[in-house]
């Protein structure tokens, strides 16, 4: 008999105790709590045979964006491919292991595509909304983020436990697509029914950003840091942006101090956390602003991942940090990894590398050479 989750979504968890770990796994990475690892690591101990949690893992491990972790991720598709011969599991359980499948193969589009078969016939599943809007948001496909949204909202009553987090992703797409206005609104309403909605919050900070209202950026901020305080290292991205609104308020100390205290507080190689740094010490240089030695553990980190391609986001942010700490031959490896990548073309991964890639990476480079002629026409 299949268990039913809290999502009302019938699964082949074998045990109780696994659907309450499944449950809590999927309220955290909704939240982007920093408790997600640990909750599906409660739920495989559980029952070890559970194929979606191994295929959920396996996704979670390509979203980090880390060539390194690839190999654990085709490890956690093929046990979920055994666990299934063990017990064979319901169709929409396979789509989601056929979904990492063809995204180790190079095709994240297609994983995309088969989470949204799932979302046809099951369009209040909350999992399969999220996760194809977090890779759709690797991808950048600001409408498909918002379609994929506005399809399946219908399915989600006032009492479904994911509508708040809905609401937290319909607002970042209403956003992404420039709709500040109803953005707005659908985040501060996804707070109202989730206070964990982290991603809800700070796709009112982006929209606050985008129309230049730092004060009331500030303000929506300040007070709701528990919104943010039990997340993984997307906190760190919050202070980011709150770090953003002072920028454009001159207010550089505040800014400078919130960079050392929060923002770049654990010097981690998570790309998301490079972005965030690099990005934010780049807009200080540009305003004249003396950032000291900031950029050398950046550059030393980022040294280390020039090999890496697995999203063309953090190959350039780590390029940033090689520019910013004038690594010169570092910056030239992996200018040429990138094009190296795009010229190959044999993935969607590849072909990001080639466009807008190749193109963004040679004017960052050529940007840190000071000619900025062949940097703007980059």
């Amino acid at each position: 008999m299949a268990q039913i989750d809290c999502f009302g979504q019938p699964t082949t968890i074998g045990t109780m105790a696994g659907v309450e770990a499944w449950n809590a796994t999927q309220m955290a990475f909704l939240a982007h709590g920093a408790a997600t690892p640990d909750h599906l690591a409660a739920t495989l101990a559980a029952d070890p045979n559970f194929a979606l949690a191994h295929a959920v893992k396996g996704m979670f491990l390509l979203l980090l964006g880390r060539r390194e972790l690839v190999p654990t991720a085709v490890e956690a598709c093929t046990t979920a491919r055994s666990a299934d011969a063990a017990r064979p599991v319901s169709a929409r359980e396979r789509a989601f292991i056929d979904a990492l499948e063809v995204w180790l193969g190079g095709h994240p589009s297609k994983a995309v595509a088969l989470l949204d078969t799932v979302l046809v016939t099951a369009p209040d599943d909350t999992l399969a909304m999220k996760l194809s809007h977090a890779i759709r948001f690797v991808l950048g496909d600001a409408q498909g983020m918002r379609r994929s949204i506005e399809q399946v909202m219908p399915a989600y009553g006032q009492d479904h436990p994911g509508r708040g987090y809905l609401m937290g992703c319909h607002a970042f797409a209403l956003e992404e697509t420039g709709e500040y206005g109803r953005a707005a609104a659908s985040g501060s309403a996804a707070l109202e029914i989730s206070p964990d909605d982290a991603w809800g919050l700070h796709a009112v900070a982006h929209v606050y950003d985008m129309t230049g209202s730092p004060d009331k950026g500030l303000r929506w901020l300040t007070g709701r840091e528990a919104a943010w305080a039990h997340c993984n290292n997307f906190r760190y991205h919050v202070w980011w942006h709150k770090a953003l609104m002072h920028l454009d308020l001159g207010q550089t100390d505040v800014v400078l101090n919130l960079y050392d205290t929060l923002i770049r507080a654990d010097h981690t190689d998570d790309y998301r956390d490079i972005s965030n740094a690099t990005s934010l010490l780049m807009r200080l240089e540009l305003e004249g602003i003396d950032v000291g030695n900031r950029w050398d553990e950046l550059a030393d980190i980022s040294a280390t991942r020039t090999d890496d391609g697995s999203f063309i986001f953090a190959d350039l942010h780590y390029l940033l940090a090689l520019v910013g700490g004038r690594r010169e031959d570092a910056t030239a490896k992996l200018v040429a990894r990138i094009a190296a990548d795009g010229a190959r073309s044999e993935t969607e991964m590849d072909m990001r590398m080639a466009n807008p890639g190749i193109a963004a990476a040679q004017g960052l480079e050529a940007f840190g050479e000071g000619n900025y002629t062949n940097a703007f026409r980059g």
